[in-house]
Parts: C-alpha cells; sequence; structure tokens
C-alpha cells in the first residue's frame, strides 16, 4: 500500500505501488530561481535520505561546498527528469527534479584537474521554505 504523506510542495499522484514507475512527466517542477533563492538563506539544505547524507559526508562536502555545488548544478546543469523518491521504504514522498553537473576539479591526488559527473535530486518542501535533497553522488 502506498503512503499518502507527500512531504514536497508538488503534490501530484503518487505511482500506485512502490515498483511502479516513478517518472513525473511534467518537470522541472519547481523553477529555478525557487531554489537559487532558498540557497541565499541559512540553513535550508536538509539531506532527506540516509543515502543521500552519507553521500554528501564521503564527498566531504560541507555546508558552502553543498550550496555551490547545487547552485551550479540548477543553473547551469543539465535538468534529466523529474519523480517520485521515498525517504524510506515505507515512509513520506517527495516530488523531485534531477540534475547532472559536469566540473571540472582539482584532485590533490594526482595533481590535476579531473572531470567529475555529480547527479542531484531534490525538492522544495511542503512549505516552501527548506530544500530537500534526495540524491547527491558521483555517477
Amino acid at each position: 500500500m502506498v503512503s499518502a504523506m507527500i512531504v514536497s510542495r508538488y503534490v501530484g499522484t503518487l505511482p500506485e505501488t512502490d515498483r511502479s514507475d516513478r517518472k513525473i512527466s511534467d518537470g522541472p517542477l519547481y523553477p529555478a530561481e525557487e531554489f537559487l533563492r532558498l540557497l541565499e538563506t541559512e540553513q535550508t539544505v536538509v539531506p532527506w535520505t540516509k543515502k543521500c547524507a552519507a553521500d554528501v559526508q564521503n564527498l566531504a562536502l560541507d555546508g558552502d561546498d553543498l550550496t555551490d555545488l547545487l547552485r551550479e548544478a540548477v543553473s547551469g546543469g543539465r535538468f534529466t527528469g523529474s519523480e517520485w523518491c521515498r525517504q524510506t521504504p515505507n515512509g513520506p514522498w517527495a516530488a523531485c527534479d534531477a540534475y547532472s553537473l559536469i566540473r571540472s576539479e582539482w584532485m590533490d591526488v594526482v595533481r590535476k584537474e579531473i572531470r567529475m559527473e555529480y547527479y542531484l535530486k531534490l525538492a522544495v518542501g511542503k512549505t516552501g521554505k527548506i530544500l530537500l535533497l534526495v540524491s547527491c553522488h558521483l555517477s
């Protein structure tokens, strides 16, 4: 049975089952300007899943790094689609926009810049005051 709890501002029709197609064809669901506005306020980015929090930690991204990465992805990355995401198997849902971003980063280990491709999924919370980061990892 599908939980009806939706924590994102976008509230469309949830997938019928956990195995149903989660794609949302209306995307992007949130204007880039809204994401950028939220990134300008303090304490607005919330890693929403345990996996996302672990990925952010593994990438050694602090708050400023994460804000810069999201700003760059939303303003200059590639929108890859919208989809429903679930926090836990029986938890709440969020309607997310996904972006990919390729950028060069200095790697001390090899002493040169390397092209890195990030994949990010984010949503605006129901109140419109927080940005839920659902996925943040290298492709």
